[in-house]
């Protein structure tokens, strides 16, 4: 086992993180990690990336996520939009309507849309992003039994050639989806509502003479339904049969023999069947994130139903509210306890977004709105969230919301956005006005935290055109930003620098002051 970033001798490998699954969940987790300089492997029991388009949905904000992992522009580039969803009946469209809510980019929101990105092109993204970072993928590599104590993880991992080899970890996490192995080995319960039970055929496939501006959906007698999504950056259909009436059968030619039935397409029009999968709804999540050094994320901690496109969204921002945490503990001497507040924030989340999937599965409703788009998701009642102000107007932001961007200007006069500063694995202190910030009194590692000032006796940003304010108030005010991009404390200018100071204990231990 030759690895770039961990230490192997003597036939155990040592790491900081190890990681189950090279799906969505872990690979983010794999990036964020590897910008930290936190040593992480990720073993992967197949042999090769996973196939098939599978969630194809990007929400705003995990692409405001991907921004500040470096890979947005390669995901636009290889993703595209949602066309309008057209209805056939007796061989003839009869309607059209937009499935997914336009809505126009603003100021404090610049990635306003649901990207298009077959899962299986997202997933080699991810992999080419985490390489640039020198991170590795043990794939054919699966992990046969792990045992814990108060200060590492040893798992047992089986390789490709039968061979095996042990690997010390200070933590490990399960990103291994919705058959978790590392779950049931910590007999950990899943609970949530009960679907209906069936199966449904969902297939990727080649398909002539079907036009590509349209989502196709066929409704059946029964209430069921065929539908079939022009996948962006392919020449092929995402299918999806839900026939009520069948068990579907994945092989290729059951699957040309189904869509010939169950639409107006003629058998010689459905070619290749590039990938297959029986789809059975499910619903539910972990009675727990955490048993000691051990964590789950992704499918292997909530799985939902694919209506509303939350399930993967979900995941990656599983992993990007835990990298932050684990590279503040294993990196800038946090303590433990601060990984505890992965499951109290993000177990509310997957709370209230499996309410919402199952409630769309079970409604039949296929238009969606912005309230998927994950903006408004926050962490106000969070262990992490200090709002210190008082008199806030009621749609004010606050403290546990997401932090917005805004279009501004070098103190140069170079136009920039708060997203540039943001991006990167540090926290952000923002000062609006003249707070009196004692900057000396913070820790002064810049991978740590940067402090932008904006206004003030001397600005770094200038807000030329008000949309700071607009989007974070008119101050004197000081924001705690935290590398995930939420607002972990917002501070009246009075006793800031104290607030501050207390503020990121929490984060880096006994803080460590700047130089006079």
């Amino acid at each position: 086992m030759e690895l770039n970033n961990v230490k192997d001798s003597a036939g155990v490998t040592d790491v900081d993180v190890l990681i189950a699954g090279a799906g969505p969940t872990g690979l983010a987790l794999g990036i964020d990690l590897a910008r930290r300089g936190v040593r992480a492997l990720i073993v992967e029991r197949q042999d090769s990336l996973s196939l098939g388009a599978r969630g194809t949905g990007l929400q705003p904000r995990t692409q405001e996520v991907y921004e500040d992992l470096g890979l947005l522009d390669a995901t636009r580039s290889a993703g595209g939009s949602y066309p309008k969803m057209a209805l056939w009946e007796n061989g003839r469209i009869t309607g059209v309507h937009e499935m997914l809510e336009r809505v126009d980019p603003t100021p404090s929101v610049p990635h306003s849309n649901t990207v298009m990105l077959p899962q299986f092109r997202n997933v080699e993204l991810l992999h080419e992003r985490l390489w640039e970072l020198d991170g590795q993928v043990l794939f054919g590599t699966e992990l046969t039994a792990f045992s814990q104590d108060s200060d590492a993880v040893t798992a047992e991992l089986r390789g490709p050639d039968g061979e095996a080899r042990t690997v010390h970890a200070r933590y490990l996490v399960a990103a291994d989806g919705g058959r978790s192995t590392v779950r049931r080995a910590l007999g950990t319960k899943m609970s949530g509502p009960a679907l209906e039970p069936g199966a449904a055929l969902l297939a990727d496939v080649h398909i002539d003479g079907l036009d590509r501006d349209h989502w196709h959906r066929w409704p059946l007698p029964n209430g069921g339904f065929a539908m079939a999504l022009p996948l962006a950056g392919t020449d092929y259909f995402q299918t999806f049969v839900a026939a009520f009436t069948e068990e579907p059968d994945t092989a290729p030619e059951a699957v040309r023999a189904a869509l010939a039935r169950h639409t107006h397409l003629a058998a010689e029009q459905i070619g290749e069947v590039v990938w297959s999968s029986v789809y059975r709804p499910k619903a539910g999540m972990a009675d727990s994130y955490r048993e000691g050094r051990v964590f789950l994320a992704g499918d292997a901690a909530h799985i939902h139903s694919p209506a509303g496109g939350q399930g993967l969204n979900t995941s990656v921002q599983d992993a990007y509210n835990l990298g932050w945490k684990l590279g503040q503990v294993l990196r800038h001497g946090a303590p433990d306890t601060l990984l505890d507040s992965y499951e109290a924030e993000r177990r509310p989340i997957a709370a209230h977004i499996l309410q919402t999937s199952t409630r769309l599965h079970r409604s039949g409703e296929t238009r969606r709105g912005r309230d998927l788009h994950q903006l408004d998701l926050g962490y106000p009642d969070g262990p992490l969230t200090r709002e210190l102000r008082t008199g806030l107007d009621p749609d004010a932001l606050r403290a546990g919301d997401r932090a917005p961007d805004a279009p501004c200007h070098t103190a140069d006069g170079k136009p920039t956005r708060l997203f540039e500063a943001y991006r990167g694995p540090h926290f952000t202190v923002l000062t609006l006005g003249d707070t009196g910030l004692d900057a000396g009194a913070l820790p002064a590692d810049p991978d740590l935290l940067r402090v932008v000032r904006v206004g003030g006796p001397s600005p770094d940003l200038v807000d030329t055109d008000g949309h700071v304010r607009d989007a974070y108030g008119a101050g004197p005010t000081v924001f705690l930003i935290r590398p995930d991009g939420y607002l972990a404390l917002a501070a009246p200018a009075g006793d800031a620098t104290a607030q501050l100071t207390a503020a990121l204990a929490s984060y880096v231990g006994a803080a460590r002051p700047a130089a006079a």
